[in-house]
């Protein structure tokens, strides 16, 4: 029976015949003296067939390429050139010089990649929602959970719920269900490229403070963001995805 699974790899051994032994060095040598050859022919047809004003183009241009354009000689836009990065003497002048058709097809090019982005956080956010209505563990608190696109990219929010808590009051400490919340979703924010953000925000009644200076909404908000980044790396977030994390004041409960 003819074995099918088998593939053969055959490496062929390139076979030299004797006379190329020898060296091919005048090879190289021709070919530079016909290329220097042909160089001399086209000076000396240029230098015949053209006239005076030509010629002097013609030597302009070998002496500085970049200072010609269509053969005629351009002013130039740097005070000082030493090889380094120039500096314009005239910001205008050479913004005069971009084509506009150029410009408006970078900002078609702009729209466009802003465009594809806003397509690719629809569909992670589709996804996201798919996976919190098919978990077990997400889909009671899906009316806690809201998933929105704004400038800074998606944002997921967990809010509290009446009898359903986040955090105990005064506490940074997770509660075992927004525990399990943020265990669940880990795993899905592991497959995004894109940074994490993880903001924290105090209770609903702010916290007054004899000291203005110690305010312990700032404090606590933060406790929190810090809180909810432990449990995120505990479930197998990388502390290299996690971006910042932010604590809000009472302003912004």
């Amino acid at each position: 029976m003819e074995n099918l699974g088998q593939q053969n790899i055959i490496i062929r051994r390139v076979k030299k015949n004797r006379h190329e032994e020898h060296g091919g060095a005048w090879k190289v040598a021709m070919a530079d003296f016909a290329i220097a050859m042909m160089a001399l022919f086209i000076v000396l047809w240029l230098t015949n067939s053209s006239n005076e004003e030509e010629r002097e183009a013609i030597a302009g241009y070998f002496q500085d390429p970049q200072a010609y354009e269509d053969g005629k000689r351009i002013p130039s836009a740097y005070v000082i050139d030493l090889g380094g990065t120039p500096t314009t003497a005239d910001e205008t002048a050479v913004s005069e010089t971009l084509d506009p058709e150029k410009i408006l097809q970078a900002e078609e090019i702009e729209s466009l990649a802003e465009a594809i982005e806003r397509a690719r956080l629809e569909q992670l956010k589709a996804e996201i929602e798919a996976k919190i209505e098919a978990s077990p563990t997400l889909s009671p608190f899906k009316n806690q959970m809201t998933i929105d696109i704004t400038t800074e990219g998606l944002r997921i929010q967990i809010v509290d719920q009446t009898k359903r808590p986040m955090f105990n009051a005064g506490s940074a400490v997770l509660k075992y269900y927004s525990e399990d919340i943020l265990y669940e979703l880990a795993p899905m924010l592991m497959t995004v490229d894109n940074p994490l953000s993880i903001t924290g925000h105090t209770d609903a009644d702010a916290y007054a403070s004899a000291n203005p200076e110690d305010d312990v909404n700032w404090e606590l908000s933060a406790k929190r963001a810090n809180s909810a980044r432990r449990a995120l790396m505990e479930a197998g977030v990388e502390k290299s995805q996690i971006a910042q994390i932010l604590g809000m004041g009472d302003t912004a409960p």
